[in-house]
């Protein structure tokens, strides 16, 4: 899942996209670099930031969609939101899409995807312990997200991962999205620009404990990860 952003304040620049040819460009790329599917966010999560409002959310958006819909009709989109209204605008005119929702969901998502039948990126935000409330959503074509960088501390976030192959018991796909993200350059001291090798680290300890869908900014070499992990597990 490659990363694009309509935002001028998402937490990583190369992945800002701030006019129509960027994000032709980055989305024909993507997908000639190993994308399976193009995740489009147009109001920044990133912790500490100022939402857009929704029409300014939808704004962005829309012709955002528009763009890649027409270049690319055949390939899967995903949008990144947690506005039930910014879903039903996007279902409604661009069709079937993945909805990505850090902010764990309410019943108006809950009531949208279920309508539209299209999958839900649940984040869990760390609580991987969700025998109850899973099974109140058995009718719903969910994809797990453990929520790295939603959790609370780089300390928390590196807990998590460590049991993160525990969600592998409910039987769903299960998103990582890790990709330059703080619990990488914090402790390294470095910058999101500079993490390069060290998303590619945990990329594979993903992969190894139950990942299916890795969210990234650098789609080449989240794809190089993935070959690798392949020919690793592959049983002779």
């Amino acid at each position: 899942m490659a990363i694009g952003n309509v935002t001028p304040d998402s937490f990583y620049a190369a992945s800002r996209l701030e006019d129509d040819s960027r994000i032709l460009t980055w989305a024909r790329d993507a997908v000639a670099q190993g994308a399976d599917i193009l995740d489009i966010g147009a109001c920044s999560t990133r912790p500490g930031s100022t939402p857009v409002n929704e029409e300014g959310e939808w704004q962005r958006l829309e012709p955002a969609l528009e763009i890649i819909r027409t270049a690319l009709p055949d390939v899967p989109l995903s949008i990144d939101t947690f506005r039930p209204e910014i879903v039903r605008r996007a279902l409604n005119r661009f069709g079937k899409m993945m909805i990505n929702d850090v902010s764990g969901g309410c019943e108006a998502m809950f009531a949208l995807v279920r309508a539209h039948r299209v999958p839900y990126v649940w984040t869990l935000r760390g609580d991987l312990d969700l025998p109850a409330r899973h099974d109140q959503m058995q009718d719903i074509d969910l994809v797990l997200d453990p929520g790295f960088g939603f959790i609370g501390s780089t300390e928390q976030d590196y807990a998590c991962m460590r049991e993160m192959d525990s969600l592998q018991q409910f039987e769903r796909p299960i998103l990582v999205g890790v990709s330059r993200k703080s619990m990488l350059w914090k402790p390294l001291g470095i910058h999101p620009e500079d993490c390069l090798a060290a998303t590619q680290v945990l990329h594979l300890y993903a992969l190894l404990h139950g990942a299916s869908i890795l969210r990234v900014h650098d789609v080449k070499e989240a794809a190089q990860t993935i070959k690798i992990y392949e020919s690793l597990t592959r049983k002779s």
